[in-house]
């Protein structure tokens, strides 16, 4: 491993040189206004997979945006890695919180400033770079393929059917996921567990159009003051979600299991203060830890309606909306929680609005087993880079697709994540530490060497 290790400090300042070319692309999937640059952004990575050392690399078209997919085949007989990342990010909005320019990366602080810098962009390309490491080193010891999707943030609509379209092409012993963070850099962990995710858009409609609110106001219901008053129903004032059927498939820890699971090393103050919070929130009777790992969850992601410009405009409007995510835990469906959601948010809405419900996307939990070859492997491989030994930790976060890997393509995952809960992905002023972006580089190849030895 010295000759790969060699390789990585030698050539240190191109990777990050390069990835800034990759971050400066604002393929931003969630607005068609970017569909070029989700495209100027695959071919980007296929052209850099191929330099990397890959034998074939090719922007794969889908219902929605390319896939990248690209190969090495070192030996037909050796362990296959599929290794799975995304191009796309999150919008920047509100821009005028940014610090530095989201698509024109800085380093500062020894931090990467940028949108993607860590999620994913920052990470999927540590993969490129220690693919390329062993690759000029020729110490490439399995198999692998890349398959990186333009599509995560708005929930993988096309990935789904592109898997089901190319089961031979994606044939592999394990799928590697750096999408994903860890405690800390002096707590290493490995993800074994993501939250689902239900992902909804209310409408709620009165008038046929905005009223004068001193003319109307007190005769008609306003959709922002109805809309307001149903969402803050759906969660109770212990933090429980009240929707009928929610908990029905959420299965209870023991004792045992919470005891071990409060375990991980974490600091309520520390946590505090990092978010210029007075205090925490959540489902009574839980810890911190419990309700952002084990507990599902439902939140306001977005809210509007009427007049928000710069002054005033009395108006009731005609129309208010939002979006909700519910975070799920395993057994709970992420379909069925969207049924049991519209139901009941028709059955409260009073009879002087309409209401119109959608179901934008989702996917199911996922637990990734910490006794399979690729787990063991992935833990010596931290041992070797971070001097001790990870924790299995349960991230409150999704990603749709992994469940669907694990159903369409019949393969486990393995989520091998560097971020640090610092990094603000989806805020404005993302970033990503250098020494993260190192120890990822550093780290794969050791995984890839023990994943090979495993018996």
């Amino acid at each position: 491993m010295e000759k790969v290790q060699n390789y990585i400090t030698e050539n240190k300042e191109r990777f990050l040189n390069e990835l800034f070319d990759l971050l400066r692309i604002p393929s931003i999937s969630a607005q068609s206004e970017h569909k070029p640059d989700m495209v100027k952004c695959a071919e980007w990575l296929a052209a850099a997979l191929v330099k990397s050392g890959a034998d074939r690399a090719e922007v794969m078209p889908t219902d929605g945006n390319p896939v990248v997919y690209a190969e090495k085949i070192i030996d037909p007989a050796a362990k296959t890695v599929l290794v799975y990342g995304h191009y796309d990010v999150m919008p920047v909005d509100p821009r005028n919180l940014w610090n530095t320019n989201p698509f024109e990366p800085e380093i500062k602080d020894g931090r990467i400033w940028g949108r993607g810098a860590d999620d994913d962009k920052g990470q999927l390309y540590m993969h490129a770079k220690a693919f390329e490491a062993m690759c000029e080193t020729d110490t490439l010891p399995c198999n692998v393929k890349f398959m990186l999707e333009g599509e995560e943030e708005i929930g993988s609509p096309s990935l789904y059917k592109f898997c089901e379209d190319n089961k031979e092409l994606l044939k592999a012993d394990i799928i590697l996921v750096s999408d994903t963070s860890m405690i800390s850099m002096d707590t290493p962990s490995i993800t074994c567990g993501l939250r689902g995710l239900t992902y909804m858009e209310i409408e709620v409609t009165g008038p046929n159009k905005d009223l004068h609110s001193g003319l109307f106001g007190g005769a008609v219901a306003n959709p922002a003051n109805v809309l307001t008053r149903l969402v803050s129903s759906l969660v109770d004032e212990n933090g429980k979600v009240t929707i009928p059927g929610f908990y029905d498939d959420v299965r209870e820890l023991s004792d045992e299991e919470r005891k071990a699971f409060n375990e991980a090393p974490f600091c309520l103050e520390e946590y505090k203060k990092a978010l210029d919070i007075d205090d925490v929130e959540g489902e009574a009777g839980y810890t911190t830890i419990e309700r952002t790992g084990v507990r599902p969850s439902l939140d306001v992601n977005g809210i509007w309606g009427g007049y928000i410009e710069e002054g005033t405009k009395t108006v009731i409007p005609s129309k208010a909306s939002a979006k909700i995510s519910m975070r799920l835990v395993p057994n709970q469906d992420f379909e069925k929680i969207a049924v049991l959601f519209e139901n009941h948010f028709r059955a409260i809405a009073p009879k002087s609005v309409k209401v119109d419900v959608k179901f934008l996307h989702g996917g199911a939990p996922y637990v990734s087993p910490t006794d399979m070859a690729a787990y063991k492997a992935a833990e010596q491989a931290i041992v070797d880079t971070f001097g001790k030994k990870p924790l299995p930790f349960y991230s409150g976060g999704s990603i749709p697709i992994i469940s669907g890997f694990e159903r369409i393509l019949g393969i486990k995952s393995l989520l091998i994540g560097f971020g640090l809960s610092e990094d603000a992905i989806h805020s404005p002023n993302e970033s990503y530490g250098l020494d993260q972006f190192d120890k990822g580089v550093r780290t794969i190849p050791y995984f890839y060497k023990h994943f090979a030895e495993a018996k």
